[in-house]
């Protein structure tokens, strides 16, 4: 028995419908968002960077952070990034060096290739924040009311995992 069936004739069953297109909607908008990241990679004729390690880099962009920090601070959502970073490290796109401090975390910080990776990035974000407006897709306003609705269902999630158990 799937999950809809289950579900009854429930009022608030439109709303669980409504929920689960959006979860699918934000999954599909990941992976797309990293399709159009490899086909400019691809169009500018960088092929060995993969598109995490390119939004990983951009997300990075000027600061300098430990590998825990990346995860804390929303830049990274994966579970690999010991293995990206290492990749990264090894291609030329980021320097590492051990904290003074605690010397089993390290921090990194990008390399002048690794900024050409990051401002690659940039530019295609600017070129997307472009067309959405000039071409009416979305203005100011919905982008923001997006973020808003967006940021709310992230702090609930945040909440479930935090006082769960």
């Amino acid at each position: 028995m799937s999950f809809h069936s289950s579900m009854g004739g429930s009022p608030d069953q439109g709303f669980m419908a409504g929920y689960l297109d959006s979860l699918a909607l934000v999954e599909r908008l990941h992976r797309l968002l990293l399709d159009v990241i490899k086909d400019e990679f691809e169009r500018v004729g960088v092929l060995e960077i993969n598109a995490v390690q390119a939004l990983l880099l951009f997300n990075i962009g000027d600061n300098e952070v430990t590998a825990g920090e990346l995860k804390s601070r929303g830049y990274y959502q994966g579970s690999n990034v010991s293995y990206n970073l290492k990749k990264l490290v090894e291609m030329g796109y980021m320097h590492h060096q051990r904290c003074e401090i605690d010397r089993r975390s390290v921090r990194v910080r990008l390399t002048e290739e690794g900024r050409k990776i990051r401002d690659i990035v940039a530019t295609l974000f600017e070129r997307h924040a472009d067309g959405l407006q000039s071409k009416g897709v979305l203005g100011p306003e919905g982008i923001e009311n997006i973020t808003h609705a967006l940021r709310r269902v992230e702090r609930y999630w945040t909440d479930q995992i935090r006082y769960i158990y």
